[in-house]
This record gives C-alpha cells, sequence and structure tokens, in this order.
C-alpha cells in the first residue's frame, strides 16, 4: 500500500511539475520551434507571392551554393565577426583592467563607458552617418582641409571595400561595454591576495595577468567570446542601419527574401545554412577551446 501510494505521488507531482511547464513548452513551440520548422520547409519549395508554391528539392541550396554572390557573402561575414569579436573582446577585457583600478571619479566614468551600449541604435548610427558623410562629414574635413592626408573627399561608406571597416568600427565601439562590464565584475571578485603574494615574490604586471587574472576570468572570456560571435553572426541591424555595402549574410538574407524578385525559398535556405554554420562553429568551440 505504500509503494502505491509512493507511485501515486510521483505520478501527481510529475504532472504538476508538466502543468508549471506547459504555458513555456507553448512559448517556446510556437517562436522557436515552428518558425524554424516551417522555414525548413520553405526552403525546399518556389515561393511565390499569389498561386500555390511549388516543391522543388534542393533546387534553392543549389542555386544559393553556386552563386558566386553568397560566397563573398560568407567571407564578409567571418571577416566581420573575427574582426568584431576580437576586438569587442580586447578593447573589453583592457578597459575593464583600467576600470577596476582605484581613481578619482571612477564611479562616473564606468558609468560613462555604458553609454554606446545602451544608446539607442538608431540614434547613433545617424550620427556616425553624419561623421562619415563625404560632403559635410567631421571625419573628411580633418582628413582633407586639416591634416591634408587625403587629396580629396571621398564615401568611405559608400565603398563596400571600406565600409565593411566601418560596420566593424562602429560594432566594437557600440558593443564592446558588454564585454567590459562582465570581465569588471569577475575582476572584482578575485582574491586580491593573489596579487599581495605575486608582488612579494617580484611579478611584473604581465606575469601577473598572464598566471593570475586571465586564469581567473577565462571562463568568463571564453563564454563572452561564443555570445559575440553568436550576436555578430546574426547581426543586420547596425550593418544595414549603417550601409547597405556590406552584405553580411544576415542581410544578404534579407535582400534576397525581401527585395527584387523576393526570392523567399531561396531565402529560408539561406537562412538554414546560416543556422547550421553557426550551430557547428558553437559545437567546435565548446569542444575544443572551452573542453566542455
Amino acid at each position: 500500500m505504500t509503494i502505491a501510494k509512493s507511485f501515486s505521488l510521483q505520478r501527481d507531482e510529475a504532472r504538476f511539475g508538466w502543468k508549471l511547464i506547459l504555458p513555456a513548452i507553448i512559448v517556446i513551440g510556437g517562436l522557436i520551434i515552428y518558425p524554424i520548422l516551417y522555414n525548413i520547409y520553405l526552403s525546399f519549395l518556389d515561393v511565390k507571392m499569389a498561386g500555390d508554391n511549388i516543391f522543388i528539392g534542393m533546387a534553392n541550396y543549389a542555386n544559393v551554393l553556386t552563386d558566386s554572390t553568397f560566397w563573398q557573402s560568407v567571407l564578409t561575414t567571418f571577416i566581420y565577426v573575427f574582426a568584431t569579436t576580437l576586438g569587442t573582446t580586447i578593447l573589453g577585457v583592457g578597459v575593464a583592467l583600467v576600470m577596476n583600478k582605484e581613481f578619482p571619479l571612477r564611479g562616473l566614468v564606468r558609468a560613462l563607458v555604458l553609454l554606446p551600449y545602451i544608446a539607442p541604435v538608431i540614434s547613433v548610427v545617424f550620427s556616425w552617418q553624419f561623421f562619415f558623410d563625404p560632403v559635410q562629414g567631421i571625419f573628411m574635413h580633418l582628413v582633407v582641409e586639416t591634416l591634408h592626408i587625403f587629396k580629396e573627399r571621398f564615401n568611405l561608406i559608400g565603398s563596400p571595400g571600406s565600409a565593411i571597416w566601418i560596420a566593424i568600427i562602429f560594432n566594437i565601439w557600440k558593443n564592446f561595454p558588454f564585454t567590459y562590464l562582465m570581465i569588471l565584475s569577475k575582476l572584482q571578485a578575485i582574491n586580491t591576495t593573489y596579487y599581495e603574494a605575486a608582488d612579494i615574490d617580484g611579478a611584473s604586471p604581465s606575469q601577473k595577468f598572464w598566471y593570475i587574472t586571465m586564469p581567473e576570468i577565462f571562463f568568463v572570456l571564453g563564454a563572452i567570446v561564443i555570445l559575440r560571435v553568436i550576436w555578430n553572426f546574426n547581426k543586420f541591424e547596425e550593418v544595414y542601419l549603417l550601409t547597405d555595402n556590406v552584405k553580411v549574410l544576415s542581410v544578404y538574407t534579407y535582400f534576397k527574401a525581401f527585395t527584387g524578385a523576393m526570392e523567399q525559398g531561396q531565402g529560408a535556405s539561406l537562412a538554414l545554412i546560416q543556422f547550421l554554420l553557426l550551430v557547428g562553429f558553437i559545437l567546435f568551440y565548446v569542444k575544443r577551446v572551452l573542453k566542455w
């Protein structure tokens, strides 16, 4: 009788647990799983704006993979993700190390460092566009008329070769405060006796960084890098608003699916390829770098 009551209690607890998580399952299924499955379904169709969709199998994937613009977009995406992740990580760690020191008005400076991250994207994008404007921009006036570095004005954002570097610099400036904040919180949790012992032993600042600070912040840094890769790989609004000359995969997918011929089947296949590339990188990074 006791065993039967125990099984009944476990069954009731299991039912109650499912009732508690059911709303979350419904939300996740409706907002995440269903769109992914529907996107996979669309990737096998020739999507028509009017009329019935036509099943074409792997034709969308074949068209995408044989398109030279796609491979150029992949290269642009990898350059963008690598440079922005590296830049935000190095700058964020450097600023965190400085902000961890004692100096006058440190609290105010710490708050000001966060301004680029919390500022609305649309407002700072327009500010950067004005700054680099070839006619009225401050940057061109500075390097042409004031410093005479260049003989004539040119459009940095309007040229694909230079626009990607402007987009990279913008991303680093906009997003490094996130890395700074996470690293600073970890730095403040490190036991100061480690550094005191290192000072007694005559360790240099670089030795203290590599043998004390770096091991302490390694896993936080590793988590930040993987988050930044995910976010930068899927980055759309910053790049698209700043310039339409940087065709990272997210921007290229948008143009493919929602402009011109509106090839939404190919757009869906592009989104799935982008998803698989990102999943592949995450699995490699977690297994080989973080060794989890």
